[in-house]
């Protein structure tokens, strides 16, 4: 077992060298997956094993060995105690820019660290013009989304909130490293716009589902964000509620409903064992 402060990195099962983290650090081919376990168990793990799949299928035309990568989980997981934060990343170290066609074996990265405590304050949010490439992976290309939320941090705000253009008819797609949803008093309003569709919304929408809370997905654009009576990003590190977007603001007593819906919803969620 690692000390308390120290992560776990696995190479294919093995402790990762320096020749892996030169590749990822040099290179932004790959993409991941991220969550949270607890006493060995996760909640989603088809869907985060799905989102390898097509990862996998998209950028190196390869099949998922589900079984190796579920136990190199379980060790890096077992190596913390049971509880960590954990990233999934599958990559390359043979994939060459010149010759992306090629066939190459490819790698998996498990990164097991402290599990994180989810941030309670409230967010107070700058909408930001970026449209994410490729929505519908989770690649290793994050630049812009830390770009932008830097940005947004320098005008004095908490992050980004991404919109598709210029004007009030832009529409809302999702966070930095997030998503978001609303709350309309009878129901939650999932924007619809590409976007990288999280494992942790998934899970909430079903969730929402099962406690037979109304829900809906449709295009929210700029101007009718006033309309919502509060708002929410949601990603593997738990739900956190938003203070503002832009000059908007939304009510604490509002935040505090949804919030312990959104609580109930995700308490559905079975935890599985690694």
């Amino acid at each position: 077992m690692s000390s308390p402060g120290e992560p776990v990195v696995l190479l294919n099962g093995q402790q990762a060298g320096a020749d892996a983290l030169r590749v990822l650090a040099q290179s932004n081919y790959g993409h991941f997956t991220s969550l949270q376990v607890r006493d060995g168990a996760v909640q989603g793990l088809d869907m985060h094993l799905d989102r390898l799949r097509q990862g996998n299928a998209e950028l190196f035309d390869a099949g998922l060995d589900a079984a190796a990568v579920v136990g190199w989980m379980r060790q890096a997981a077992l190596a913390r105690g049971g509880d960590c934060s954990m990233r999934v990343t599958l990559f390359s170290r043979r994939f060459d820019h010149r010759q992306p066609l090629r066939p190459v074996a490819v790698d998996v990265l498990v990164a097991a660290s402290a599990p994180l405590v989810p941030a309670a304050a409230p967010l107070r949010l700058q909408t930001r013009c970026f449209v994410r490439p490729v929505p519908q992976l989770k690649h290793v290309g994050t630049f812009p989304l830390s770009h932008h939320r830097r940005q947004a941090l320098k005008a004095g705000f908490d992050d980004a909130l991404f919109v598709d253009g210029e004007g009030p008819g832009a529409a809302v797609s999702e966070g930095s490293f997030w998503n978001i949803g609303f709350w309309d008093g009878d129901q939650v309003v999932w924007p619809q716009a590409p976007a990288l569709r999280g494992t942790s919304e998934r899970l909430l929408q079903q969730g929402l589902a099962q406690a037979g809370i109304a829900q809906v997905v449709r295009p929210v654009a700029r101007a009718g964000l006033g309309d919502f009576l509060a708002a929410f990003a949601t990603n593997a590190n738990g739900v956190q509620p938003v203070a503002s977007i832009d000059r908007i603001g939304y009510a604490a007593a509002a935040q505090d409903a949804v919030l312990a819906l959104l609580a109930d919803a995700g308490g559905r969620v079975p935890w599985e064992p690694l």
